[in-house]
């Protein structure tokens, strides 16, 4: 017999960046996987990196599994179609996928995919430009 608290689904956000060297700029997206828990349209927000950076697309998906997401949905953190979106990381969750075939898996488009909301938010964004302070 399954109790209630077994039957609740957990959908889960993996929110995916690049990963860098800078230990600063993988804050910053730690920071907002952090702001979009705080949304609660996800039971859970992992961020992970696909290198240069821990924990890894594997490492963070296994720690969803772990956490019981009953479904999860990545959110590749990346301006343009490159290699990376087009191939490392669909092929990285095809390894997830097969090591967990009964949690759905959604991938999201990249960042840039959605033009519209994107040019404005470079319009905003360039509201508040300063000048470059060359001392």
């Amino acid at each position: 017999m399954q109790t209630q608290s077994q039957n609740i689904q957990k959908r889960a956000l993996l929110l995916v960046a690049h990963g860098s060297r800078r230990q600063e700029s993988n804050q910053e997206v730690i920071a907002l996987g952090h702001v979009i828990a705080a949304h609660q349209s996800y039971a859970l927000c992992e961020a992970a990196f696909l290198e240069l950076a821990a924990p890894s697309i594997k490492e963070g998906f296994e720690r969803l599994i772990a956490l019981r997401a009953t479904e999860i949905d990545v959110m590749p953190y990346f301006l343009a179609a490159g290699r990376h979106v087009v191939e490392d990381i669909p092929e990285e969750l095809e390894a997830c996928q097969r090591a967990h075939p009964s949690v759905p898996i959604k991938l999201a488009p990249h960042l840039a995919a959605v033009q519209g909301q994107m040019a404005e938010l470079v319009i905003q964004l360039m509201a508040t430009a300063k000048p470059l302070d060359r001392q």
